[in-house]
């Protein structure tokens, strides 16, 4: 399976940007990710039968997936300059065991998109 993200870019704080992840082939749960620079890949948000969220962007960013389950977006709203950092969404492999917040539990990754959010 193939992930495609797409989506990001430069914008001023407070606006607003919407990630997309094309899978290639069946996964299960789907997840973004993010790292910004000199720091580690840290959780953003996953979904599968419910929506989990880093407490970070808890009320201002929003996963959704598609009725097909193959794109999974992220609304990002209310930005920030420590939002700023490459944007990357993962796939969990059906029937394998799944943690939302830990990248171990994904097995299909995304080349990441960069976001930039300027003060």
């Amino acid at each position: 399976v193939q992930l495609q993200a797409s989506g990001g870019g430069v914008v001023q704080a407070g606006g607003s940007l919407r990630l997309s992840c094309a899978a290639s082939g069946r996964t299960s749960g789907m997840g973004w990710f993010r790292q910004a620079p000199g720091k580690e890949r840290e959780f953003v948000a996953a979904i599968w039968s419910r929506q989990h969220y880093a407490d970070s962007v808890k009320g201002r960013f929003t996963i959704s997936r598609d009725n097909a389950g193959n794109t999974v977006y992220l609304q990002m709203n209310s930005l920030k300059p420590e939002d700023t950092g490459v944007y990357f969404c993962a796939g969990q492999r059906p029937f394998s065991s799944w943690y939302p917040e830990k990248g171990t539990s994904y097995e299909y990754w995304g080349q990441g998109t960069l976001v930039t959010v300027s003060s």
